[in-house]
């Protein structure tokens, strides 16, 4: 089948990459910077830029954008994707606003649409960063409404695993944007609160592996994380709430060198860790 990949960054330029090497697919793609889509043709990426022609032609549109841009994307072509047979998949880190917009202009414009985020991704963006062996063993997370029929799910699952998924997880809107504020925005938020420390700059020959994993993601793109964060306002802000009453239950027992306090709160942390799975 014929499919478009909107936005050649980490994620979209991963999927494009995915598609090319792993299956027999056509891939059209498209990106504001063209020295991003040449590269992406150079690279053997994409067989072709997307144009307002082939848009129609596609069976699988993939919307690789911020959640503004995507919205802003779909409604700019929104008759072109429905003078044909196309399936929109935004793939978006909050789904809210996103799919409930994106939704009523499919409903509007007949065609099909479903919101999707893959469980993937790197601290550093853009295509010289993709690659496509990123989703080699992840998760893609679908929110179907009740529009959406199993023989496009089967589709989508199908090239999903062939892409390097392993599994897809099925949830709502609002499930999915509750708890990907404490998987993902949450240790965004902490990574970046951590190393602001002032001891952060005298570390070196002090720090290892716990230094690394809690400040991987600190190392972000602002502007996509104040969007994504903000979108999912409510949601945070609960878990941070939650964070910062956990965290004063330690600094009370440090504080007064309580043994007794501190070793209950290390404990149950343990505890916790060990029912949240390894990963």
């Amino acid at each position: 089948m014929k499919i478009a990949v909107i936005g050649l960054g980490l994620i979209g330029g991963s999927f494009a990459k995915a598609t090319k090497q792993r299956t027999s697919h056509e891939l059209y793609g498209y990106d504001l910077d063209n020295e991003v889509q040449l590269l992406a043709r150079l690279s053997g990426a994409m067989d072709a830029p997307l144009t307002d022609e082939i848009l129609p032609e596609c069976s699988l549109v993939i919307v690789a954008l911020r959640p503004k841009a995507a919205e802003n994307w779909v409604e700019a072509h929104k008759t072109q994707l429905g003078s044909g047979n196309c399936l929109v998949v935004d793939i978006c880190g909050v789904k809210r606003g996103v799919t409930d917009n994106i939704a009523k202009c499919a409903k509007e414009n007949g065609f099909r649409y479903i919101g999707g985020h893959p469980m993937a991704g790197k601290e550093v963006g853009g295509f010289v960063n993709s690659s496509d062996g990123l989703y080699d063993g992840a998760s893609m997370i679908l929110t179907p409404d009740e529009t959406v029929d199993m023989k496009t799910l089967e589709m989508l699952k199908n090239y999903f695993l062939d892409i390097g998924f392993s599994n897809l997880t099925f949830t709502n809107p609002t499930d999915h944007d509750r708890i990907i504020a404490y998987t993902s925005q949450l240790a965004h938020v902490v990574s970046g609160a951590y190393v602001k420390s002032p001891t952060a700059q005298e570390r070196r020959g002090f720090s290892a592996g716990s230094f690394r994993d809690m400040t991987r993601v600190a190392r972000l793109d602002e502007d996509m994380w104040t969007e994504l964060m903000l979108a999912n306002a409510d949601f945070l802000a609960e878990e941070l709430h939650t964070l910062i009453d956990n965290l004063q239950e330690y600094l009370n027992a440090i504080e007064a060198k309580d043994a007794a306090a501190l070793r209950e709160c290390l404990r149950s942390g343990k505890i916790a860790k060990a029912g949240a799975g390894g990963n």
